[in-house]
């Protein structure tokens, strides 16, 4: 009984931890496990790998075909365009407006023009389907008109790259110089323990040689607030110094978010 029950609460943190990364896995996990029988012979065996087509297929086939039905549809991945790591694909967070779309190639082909090689590389977005649906662990990215973008850095040549020093693209800081404003120190010091714990999922760092690039990046923040659509863009105190930007699209998320100077925020009007 007690063996019985251990299961069951297992499966059930299997259902919620696939919904929490993907939206659709909790769901579709839930199905295979009902119509599979246990008199199957090797049963894990064709339960797991029938649950990894089932969750392929609905991802890269079916799901882009109902999600403009809820007003989103995938990022379009270009030659200046692309997802930061295979896994935002896999879990189906690249989902955005139409409008946002539009938007992200608008820019993508700016930065690609003006810095011939550079590609706009995204981070998270947003799930297919339903608005106020948390994309977690992400407070505002549920309605469409949400996406994560990542800096332009330099390798160690100085030369523009399309790397990122993590994995999946979070959690490598810009911190302040000492004669710049600290916002993470004062909303640490005022309680919000969280502000900057991205620096706990990298998942890895693979390039810690690169640098920032002030200038190309600023151009893609320019590019950013340039754009009609754009209402809002996120980025910590002290770039938006360091960098010169005076356009009033570009604010100060609060102390409640966590940091962003690993990362740029934009959402739509």
């Amino acid at each position: 009984m007690l063996k019985k029950a251990i299961v069951i609460i297992v499966k059930i943190i299997f259902v919620i931890i696939l919904t929490v990364l993907t939206q659709i896995g909790g769901i579709l996990y839930l199905i295979i496990e009902i119509i599979f029988s246990k008199k199957y012979k090797k049963y894990r065996i064709r339960k797991y790998s029938t649950f990894l087509l089932v969750y392929l297929i609905s991802t890269f086939i079916i799901i882009p075909y109902i999600a403009p039905i809820f007003g989103r549809e995938k990022i379009k991945n270009t030659s200046y365009i692309e997802a930061c790591t295979f896994f935002t694909l896999l879990s189906n967070r690249n989902y955005v407006t139409p409008d946002l779309n539009n938007s992200l190639q608008n820019i993508a082909k700016k930065i690609h023009q003006k810095h011939n090689g550079v590609k706009l590389v995204y981070l998270d977005a947003n799930f297919p389907f339903k608005d106020g649906f948390p994309l977690l662990p992400h407070l505002s990215h549920n309605d469409g008109k949400k996406v994560d973008l990542s800096f332009i850095y330099l390798n160690k040549e100085g030369q523009l790259t399309n790397k990122k020093p993590s994995i999946f693209g979070y959690g490598v800081f810009e911190d302040p110089k000492a004669n710049e404003f600290n916002q993470n120190n004062l909303c640490k010091k005022k309680g919000y323990w969280q502000y900057d714990v991205t620096k706990y999922v990298t998942f890895g760092i693979v390039n810690n040689q690169l640098k920032l690039s002030e200038k190309a990046t600023k151009d893609l923040i320019l590019a950013v607030v340039n754009d009609k659509m754009v209402g809002k863009v996120f980025i910590e105190p002290h770039l938006k110094s360091r960098l010169h930007l005076k356009n009033s699209k570009i604010r100060f998320h609060g102390c409640q978010a966590v940091r962003h100077d690993d990362h740029i925020h934009l959402q739509l009007k």
